[in-house]
């Protein structure tokens, strides 16, 4: 009898003969004891190479699920009982603490691959396809040389020096940032950046305003560290400097392309606010997460470019302008909380992984980043004009686009009363991606409209995916 294993082309095919072996086993269609074909006869039946089915049952017997009998074959392995684990978290003495955690929403979660939309408007996703493989190719083999004449010791937490430098030189260049290769602390990702500066700056009870609308993620962040997150209101100059209380210790703000509206706050917001924090002895947060692509106006100074004081806590990442899953961000740091930071740092994951760390530091030296940057702001500001140019044209009778001039996302808010939800759900159900905009409000009144990220979707898809928005929302009347 002949083992049911079906393989689909030439790719990936110990792979596809590993999976459909180990699920048999694990479902019990295979059950313990069953001798399995030796691997002769096996390839021959399937048209693969031995090989490939000698090194499947090398790996399913290291992971224990088959067996070897010398001189009589290989065996399906007698599989452990699933223990059963019967305690509850709400037996635990911690059972508060546990489900405090439990209780907090998802905010920005991508999808999997098997779970996404075919025409996807997420906010914070690029375009892999623009992703320059072979350069970064070649500056992790880089890396790998880097790491095999090291000795094998631990990093340092505040990142690599050649990557502080390369992040020093390329954030003077691009955004005017004033710092030095000492200022800078690599993080994984802006997000643990902003966990690592709240670390040191909250307390239980403490203050920390933040502009509401907002980052929901930064705002569930500073609450889980027992702060009080105070909601301040903003306007088409940005955040309203006076509503920040008395008290605050941490102001959060995205003064570039606020997140989510998209306007930048005005030079005499920035300095009212440079002025204010320096009135409460707190320390800014500017995350700047996009600002590498502006497509129309004379380009903003940072906001820690102007700062003289040392108040500002400057936070980047290369989640925008390269890929999410690298988890690489950074901090610029005011001398105040930089060895604070930098302590915490090394208490939290000792140091951010060096591979990537030093395949960036080359990427960025030889001028790869800058050139990736040009090429994805051409492709983003074409898909920018045409998201404008359907939300001024059909679209009009619904949305207005709030006014941006940097980023690859927007915002568009209702113009007339739209069920938001309901038109989430059937853009579902024809493959569109759309998420709303009154999730990000948290203190404020909610705006309704929908958030529309145009880092993933191809440009050609675009049409295609707000024709079915306007087909929905005629149909709803």
């Amino acid at each position: 009898m002949e083992l049911h294993v079906v393989i689909n082309g030439r790719k990936d095919l110990a792979g596809q003969l590993y999976r459909q072996l180990r699920d048999a086993i694990e479902s019990g269609r295979l059950t313990a004891g069953t001798q399995l074909p030796p691997s002769r006869l096996l390839a021959e039946q399937l048209g693969i190479s031995r090989k490939t089915i000698s090194d499947t049952y090398t790996q399913l017997t290291y992971e224990n699920f088959l067996t070897g009998v010398i001189g009589k074959g290989t065996y399906v392995n007698a599989r452990p009982a699933k223990i059963v684990r019967k305690q509850s978290h709400s037996e635990l003495a911690s059972f508060e603490v546990i489900e405090r955690w439990r209780s907090l929403p998802t905010f920005l979660r991508h999808p999997t691959l098997e779970g996404s939309l075919r025409y996807e408007f997420i906010g914070g996703a690029t375009s892999k396809g623009q992703f320059p493989q072979d350069d970064w190719r070649r500056c992790t083999s880089h890396a790998l040389r880097q790491i095999a004449g090291s000795k094998g010791f631990y990093s340092l937490p505040e990142g690599l020096p050649a990557l502080r430098n390369a992040i020093a030189r390329h954030i003077a260049f691009s955004r005017g940032v004033n710092c030095q290769d000492e200022d800078v602390v690599v993080c994984n990702g802006a997000q643990q950046a902003l966990d690592l500066i709240s670390r040191v700056l909250t307390q239980p009870g403490g203050l920390v305003a933040m502009e509401d609308p907002g980052y929901p993620p930064a705002r569930l962040l500073f609450g889980s560290h027992g702060a009080t997150v105070v909601g301040v209101p903003v306007d088409e100059q940005g955040i309203q400097v006076e509503h920040i209380p008395d008290g605050t210790r941490l102001i959060y703000v995205t003064p570039s392309h606020q997140f989510p509206l998209g306007m930048p706050m005005s030079q005499p917001r920035r300095e009212a606010l440079l002025a204010r924090a320096y009135e409460l002895g707190a320390i800014i947060i500017e995350d700047d997460y996009d600002s590498e692509f502006r497509y129309e106006g004379r380009p903003t100074d940072s906001l820690q470019s102007l700062d003289q004081r040392g108040i500002v806590a400057y936070v980047g990442t290369f989640s925008k302008t390269l890929l999410p899953e690298l988890r690489l961000g950074y901090a610029i740091l005011p001398p105040a909380i930089l060895e604070a930071v930098i302590r915490a740092k090394q208490l939290t994951d000792l140091h951010t992984s060096t591979l990537p760390q030093w395949a960036l530091a080359k990427f960025i030296a030889e001028g790869c980043l800058l050139k990736h940057i040009r090429r994805c702001h051409t492709i983003y500001a074409g898909r920018r004009e045409r998201i404008l140019a359907r939300m001024a044209g059909d679209l009009s009778p619904w949305f207005e686009a709030v006014p941006t001039t940097a980023g690859f996302h927007m915002a568009a808010l209702c113009k007339v009363p739209v069920d938001i939800p309901l038109v989430i759900e059937l853009a579902k159900k024809v493959e569109v991606g759309l998420y709303a905009l009154d999730d990000f409000f948290y203190q404020q009144a909610p705006r309704a409209g929908l958030f529309l990220g145009f880092g993933a979707i191809e440009t050609l898809d675009i049409d295609i995916a707000l024709d079915r928005l306007r087909d929905i929302l005629q149909q709803l009347g």
